[in-house]
């Protein structure tokens, strides 16, 4: 109970106030940034929309990685191979391409 008032109350009070609350059914919610990723899993999310404004609620257990921690060393190997640059240069496009081959081959090739 929050406050004197039990859970049924509190969602009619927010019901007469224009405020939809959601229960969403996930399991992991990442965000990105340039510099690390943000992992919340096991992740429950609400969805709350007031006065035609959407947000979103997440609580959960959190971790961080960075983008090397992605990466996996046999991608650097068939990338370095693939476009005969150094493995520094290959981890570098992986880093920058998110951990597309395909784009970090791509990039180094031009």
């Amino acid at each position: 109970m929050m406050g004197g008032i039990n859970p049924s109350q509190m969602k009619a009070m927010m019901k007469q106030m224009g405020i939809k609350q959601e229960d969403l059914n996930s399991l992991r919610v990442i965000i990105e940034t340039p510099e690390k990723k943000i992992i919340v899993e096991p992740a429950n999310v609400q969805k709350i929309t007031m006065q035609g404004q959407v947000s979103f609620q997440v609580t959960g257990e959190i971790r961080e990685e960075s983008p090397e921690e992605g990466i996996k060393e046999d991608d650097i190997t068939l990338v370095a191979e693939k476009t005969n640059k150094t493995k520094e240069e290959a981890k570098k496009a992986l880093i920058d391409s998110n951990g597309d081959i395909a784009e970090a081959i791509i990039s180094l090739s031009q």
